[in-house]
């Protein structure tokens, strides 16, 4: 009788695992040679005083610029024109819950209102025309100032 034959599958699966073994000790050897190259320093990266990021340390001894608290200018922008009002359709108005929304005329962007926001001697109904103006709110944009055009 012969021998019994391991199958050949079975030799393959064991010289994967060993070829493994073999990378992964290789691989934790280069590890501990670099280990010393991956101090703090090297890796550490600085602001200049123009906002720059770079790889050497700010001089200490350097004399640093003094800024007069009166130098400083805030402006606003120079756009002093009111925001015009757009124009929409009312789309949607439920009585019972007073809130709805709007279609804007330029964008058709869709946009929520409140009966606290429309003009008292006015009477909201659908499919009414309106003029408006737009707001950021937290939950999005919201019409205001909301008067019949």
């Amino acid at each position: 009788m012969a021998k019994s034959q391991q199958a050949f599958n079975k030799l393959e699966k064991e010289k994967k695992k060993q070829k493994k073994r073999q990378e992964k000790l290789a691989k934790k050897e280069a590890q501990k040679k670099n280990k010393g190259s991956g101090d703090l320093e090297s890796m550490m990266a600085y602001v200049d005083e123009y906002g720059n990021i770079v790889d050497t340390p700010p001089d200490p001894t350097e004399k640093k610029e003094e800024i007069k608290l009166e130098d400083i200018q805030i402006s606003v922008s120079r756009n002093n024109e009111a925001p015009s009002k757009k124009k929409g359709r009312v789309d949607f108005y439920n009585t019972e819950k007073k809130f709805g929304f709007i279609i804007e005329k330029e964008r058709r962007e869709r946009l929520f209102f409140h009966i606290n926001d429309v003009d008292p001697n006015f009477d909201i109904k659908d499919k009414d025309f309106v003029e408006f103006n737009v707001i950021d709110t937290p939950k999005g944009k919201s019409c205001v100032d909301i008067t019949k055009s």
